[in-house]
């Protein structure tokens, strides 16, 4: 075949593989919620319909050790995704940041990359029906000037409780509403 596929975009999606924590992680995301002054300030301030604690709580790993046991299996999970995009890294990627998302009905996250991190990627820890898709966008998207549509220039992921979606940080990507009737909680991070 004289056509071949150049630079493509990974995506990883896969079971986090731990139900039992990924339910002790619903408890501890509702916690946070719960006890967190200052992120539940920085939402409101910031129009986050709901909570998270991405300004508030930089040490999750170090103050719950629910949210430890979620980093150690975490960093499985991007050693996978390194080794299948390739990356020649020196040493091992680091969980740079951790980070606790409670969506209320109607919430979403417009489009945003997350700049200086290799790995990005969100735990789904409470999906209820109709609490939206991850979004993701072609990264040729700025650069088609005058290229006829095509029916792939956003892909959404469903995620159901226990997904792990992990993406490389450049790629722009949104939440999608929430159409649900109850949260949605989910655990966002980075590696460096």
């Amino acid at each position: 075949m004289p056509t071949r596929a150049l630079f493509p975009t990974h995506f990883y999606d896969a079971l986090l593989g731990d139900d039992a924590l990924v339910a002790e992680l619903a408890d501890a995301c509702r916690e946070l919620a719960s006890e967190d002054r200052a992120g539940r300030a920085w939402s409101k301030q910031h129009g986050y319909r709901g909570y998270t604690s991405y300004a508030s709580l930089d040490d999750l790993p170090l103050r719950d050790p629910r949210f430890d046991d979620l980093a150690r299996l975490l960093n499985r999970h991007v050693a996978a995704f390194a080794r299948d995009c390739g990356f020649e890294l020196g040493k091992k990627l680091k969980l740079d940041s951790l980070w606790v998302n409670v969506l209320k009905p109607g919430g979403t996250h417009s489009g945003h990359i997350h700049p200086h991190s290799v790995v990005s990627g969100t735990v789904y820890v409470a999906v209820p029906p109709g609490s939206g898709a991850l979004k993701l966008e072609d990264p040729r998207l700025p650069m088609l000037m005058a290229a006829p549509a095509r029916p792939d220039t956003f892909v959404y992921a469903e995620p159901q409780a226990g997904s792990v979606f992990l993406w490389e940080s450049w790629l722009r990507h949104e939440v999608m509403p929430n159409a649900a009737r109850q949260d949605r909680i989910s655990i966002s991070f980075n590696y460096r």
